[in-house]
């Protein structure tokens, strides 16, 4: 049987803590918690992440980077702006049908308790690779006369307040339908709050 490297170690270690955190709260799992669900010893488990806080911030590190690389993907096609964001929606609402953990971290985690994260996590450095992705998703919007030219933060308030308040609405399952059922809607109204008025 191979054996598992350090960095696949971690990885496995990431992907469990968010699944604890998500289920149990993040002031109510322990290092022992995940340890113990990792198999690993609690004196082991701190050769990787020497507190939770520091776990708590790769975690942020780790959503920021998969999303980054999503959009990216999305970003470096040759479709119009409609049709990325129609698959941005879309990417983000599998994500949240598929990987739950990974929004109920950054919903109820990263931004419900910011005390956690300090200096380290000030402002957007944890979440820069996500966010440069959607810079350039809106400049090349702008650019192309697709996009009305607006400030950065409304523009992304708008569009993260849609896919945020979306996913919030189906994990407290108050959504009379599937995220499925929303993609054509939500992906038009954003493109209408923000297409260019030329």
């Amino acid at each position: 049987m191979a054996r598992v490297t350090k960095e696949e170690r971690k990885s496995i270690i990431v992907l469990s803590a968010l699944k604890l955190f998500s289920q149990k709260g993040f002031y109510m799992t322990t290092i022992p918690d995940i340890a113990k669900y990792v198999g690993m010893s609690v004196g082991s488990f701190y050769n990787y992440f020497t507190s939770k806080d520091l776990l708590a911030k790769e975690l942020v590190i780790f959503i920021s980077e998969y999303l980054g690389k999503r959009i990216r993907e999305i970003n470096e096609e040759k479709i119009s702006t409609e049709e990325k964001i129609s698959k941005i929606v879309s990417m983000y609402f599998t994500m949240a049908e598929e990987k739950p953990e990974m929004i109920e971290y950054f919903l109820r985690v990263y931004l419900s308790n910011r005390e956690i994260f300090g200096k380290e996590c000030k402002g957007m450095i944890c979440v820069s690779s996500f966010v440069t992705e959607m810079m350039i998703f809106f400049d090349e919007g702008v650019e192309c006369g697709e996009l009305h030219n607006q400030d950065f933060f409304s523009a992304f308030g708008l569009f993260m307040g849609y896919l945020g308040g979306m996913v919030f609405l189906h994990g407290e399952e108050i959504l009379p339908g599937s995220l499925d059922e929303y993609k054509k809607d939500i992906s038009e109204n954003i493109f209408n709050a923000l297409k260019s008025r030329n």
